[in-house]
């Protein structure tokens, strides 16, 4: 399976309020350095709505990116119940 569709195919799997970090992906992928990859293939989404890139945030907590802008990813977050403070979500969450 191409590098792309296995990214587009974890990030599918992150339940709504929830996020995840590239780098985490990465990992999960067995590569933890291809964080920028993953970026990459995430800005390829086909269907951003659908397959939930907007999800992913970086390492530090800040939202990072979107290919619909990041104010619409801030939106989308701020709308499934995710807390984003000062630009940032709090990560201890996922590393529990």
């Amino acid at each position: 399976m191409k590098f792309q569709a296995r990214v587009l195919e974890l990030v599918s799997k992150v339940p709504r309020g929830k996020v995840t970090t590239y780098k985490e992906l990465a990992r999960a992928l067995g590569n933890p350095k291809a964080c920028r990859a993953v970026g990459n293939a995430l800005a390829a989404n086909p269907s951003p709505l659908k397959i939930p890139c907007h999800r992913v945030v970086r390492s530090d907590g800040k939202i990072g990116g979107y290919k619909q802008g990041s104010r619409r990813k801030l939106e989308l977050l701020l709308r499934e119940g995710v807390e984003v403070e000062n630009g940032k979500v709090d990560l201890r969450e996922l590393f529990k």
